[in-house]
């Protein structure tokens, strides 16, 4: 299939759109036990007690006990254990 300029660009708009409104980024949280996280781009932080993660444009940071992180791909990222607290941030106005 023949893509024109024009097709480009409104690929690349829709794609800075998606990631601003953080469109391309899904959680799903089972219960306290799990949450998957697609499109994570990096853990920047990992023990049993706080799991710190970049995906998309936010930073997305998780408390509880017992967590694990697995299934690390691409795609996404699952973690494990007795969640307690969920907190989102924009990249970039996070807090120090």
């Amino acid at each position: 299939m023949f893509r024109t300029k024009g097709d480009i660009m409104l690929e690349e708009f829709l794609e800075k759109t998606r990631n601003a409104m953080c469109l391309g980024c899904n959680i799903f949280i089972e219960g306290n036990r799990t949450v998957t996280i697609e499109k994570c781009r990096r853990i920047e932080e990992c023990s049993d007690v706080f799991i710190s993660l970049i995906s998309d444009n936010m930073i997305i940071r998780i408390w509880g006990s017992n967590l694990r992180a697995s299934n690390y791909s691409t795609e996404g990222l699952v973690i494990n254990g007795t969640v307690s607290q969920i907190e989102f941030a924009e990249k970039g106005t996070e807090r120090r």
